[in-house]
């Protein structure tokens, strides 16, 4: 996976190479430290790789700040990153980040898991892992083929359609006629919509029966137009519950957390699924990890924090995962981190489903 670069302040020059090395000292130091970086500890910091002075760290750390990677907290003669100093941090570690020595984890393989399950499990294995506040949202099916379409007799006027996805996921439409259908007809209807729609996306269902209504003959058309409208319960892109959040604790605990306006800010962004839903859709990428960095991410009320994100497939679905966590996090770690997550979620739900869970949810169910 590549690292998506997001750039919110263009440079006025090219850092030097003396620079650089001081800006990702200085980074570097204040993520393992928490205080303010003196140009003393960056000249003991480089002094195998870059033996430098710490009069000459001064002078270019003063560079440093006019350029706006680094600033002056209060009076402290010590500098912090800026949001602008995070950003070349982070894009110095693609396209290989540090890679962070995921064998020493412990993560579950999931395996024998429920689907409903899975998704719960990986937020808080996420969130343990990151120490950090952890997003998993189930995957969008949108995009998933139709394996199969079944439908149940439950009653002469009660249908049950079944439809299974390749991802292994299976999604059910109650419909309710008017008038009592009969086996044969359900046969029937189930051979034709079967020939319509097995191989195809579920997002396309819509518009595959609408177009095909007219060459139903052997049944009532308002029959596959209820079928049509009952649809949105599946397609839908978000529906409730599609979030997990894990390790709320773990962001209220950073230091950075400390004041009532940013424990409030946590607390709404919990409980406000749409902004979860929308701070993971417009930061992952299909086939790399997204790194949002203080005001780079949309909500400001996330000024202080740094979001990294990216997806997972199921079959032809694809699901986001994220973490929350301060600027001051460990990039490197936190990347290889989420992109293992991201690899053991998609072997979850490409995986075979276990013996006989398929054929529990689609044995027919006779007339009660």
């Amino acid at each position: 996976m590549q690292v998506h670069r997001t750039h919110s302040h263009p440079e006025q020059r090219l850092l030097t190479q003396r620079e650089t090395f001081i800006l990702q000292a200085v980074v570097h130091l204040f993520i393992l430290h928490g205080v303010p970086v003196g140009s003393r500890n960056v000249s003991k910091y480089l002094e195998r790789s870059m033996p430098l002075s710490p009069a000459t760290v001064r002078n270019s750390m003063m560079d440093l700040e006019e350029l706006g990677y680094i600033m002056h907290p209060h009076t402290s003669a010590g500098r912090i990153p800026t949001d602008k100093g995070y950003r070349f941090y982070v894009d110095s570690l693609a396209p290989t980040p540090q890679q962070f020595n995921t064998s020493q984890l412990h993560v579950p393989e999931f395996s024998g898991v429920s689907r409903e399950n899975i998704i719960k499990d990986a937020s808080r294995v996420l969130s343990s892992l990151s120490r950090h506040l952890a997003l998993v949202q189930i995957p969008q099916l949108r995009s998933s083929i139709v394996r199969r379409v079944e439908l149940v007799r439950l009653s002469s006027e009660r249908l049950i359609v079944v439809i299974d996805l390749d991802s292994d996921t299976v999604r059910t439409i109650s419909l309710e006629t008017t008038s009592p259908i009969d086996y044969d007809t359900i046969d029937s209807l189930s051979r034709f919509v079967n020939d319509k729609l097995v191989g195809r996306p579920l997002k396309m269902i819509d518009s595959v029966i609408s177009d095909s209504v007219d060459q139903l003959t052997f049944a009532d058309p308002s029959l596959l137009r209820l079928f049509i409208e009952q649809l949105s319960n599946i397609t839908r892109e978000h529906p409730s519950g599609s979030i997990h959040v894990s390790g709320t604790t773990n962001l209220i605990d950073q230091p950075e957390s400390v004041s009532p306006e940013r424990l409030r800010s946590v607390i709404e962004l919990i409980e406000n699924e749409d902004v979860i839903v929308h701070l993971l859709g417009s930061t992952s990428t299909i086939d790399g990890v997204s790194v949002r960095i203080g005001n780079e991410i949309t909500d400001a009320n996330l000024a202080d924090y740094s979001l990294i994100a990216t997806t997972y497939r199921a079959g032809n679905a694809q699901g986001s995962l994220g973490i929350i966590g301060p600027r001051r996090m460990d990039y490197g770690r936190m990347i290889s981190i989420v992109q293992m997550m991201s690899s053991v979620l998609t072997n979850a739900f490409n995986s075979p489903t276990p013996d006989g869970l398929e054929s529990r949810l689609l044995t027919p169910i006779r007339k009660l």
